[in-house]
């Protein structure tokens, strides 16, 4: 009786076994879950490397005259504050200009600094002696630094590009 009662104890312990292995074979395939979303089903992974947007191309363009002011309207975001100083311009390939603001009253101040063309523009900003700001800035962009003024003072702003550009600035009382 041991022998004909051992048998079917094997037997159920093999058919769990198989029904164990069934089902896991069978939910490995039934849990996928496929749809047609449009795009093919292989190909190429596009991993995106910067989300921001690259820039206008017409900005890769100088311009002159009631376009460059429109531009420096629109690259110069609205300050908070008092403007006192702003300028925008052309510069030819190689060509530098030092520019003075007015008499500035001591306070915190946002310098705002624009550029379009192909290359960089660098702007110096000084007090005196004093080296404020130093940036090559790429071009169709904006920056804006804060400089802190503890009494009245003029400051110089040196603009400069190896190839023709467009630059704009704006010096704001915060």
């Amino acid at each position: 009786m041991g022998s004909k009662g051992a048998l079917p104890v094997r037997l159920q312990r093999l058919a769990r076994t198989a029904v164990v292995l069934l089902l896991v074979l069978f939910s490995a395939s039934a849990c996928e879950y496929t749809y047609d979303d449009g795009r093919p089903e292989a190909g190429p992974t596009v991993t995106a490397t910067n989300a921001a947007l690259p820039p206008d191309p017409s900005l890769e363009q100088t311009v002159t005259g009631e376009e460059l002011k429109e531009w420096a309207r629109g690259a110069l975001p609205d300050s908070q504050g008092q403007s006192f100083y702003s300028s925008s311009g052309y510069l030819n390939p190689g060509e530098s200009r030092t520019e003075q603001t007015v008499q500035l009253p001591g306070g915190t101040y946002a310098v705002t600094l624009a550029c379009r063309g192909t290359r960089r523009v660098t702007f110096v900003v000084t007090l005196a002696d004093a080296e404020l700001v130093n940036l090559t800035l790429g071009c169709a962009n904006a920056r804006v630094n804060v400089v802190q003024l503890e009494k009245d003072a003029i400051l110089s702003i040196t603009v400069g590009s190896r190839s023709d550009a467009n630059f704009a600035y704006r010096v704001s009382r915060l």
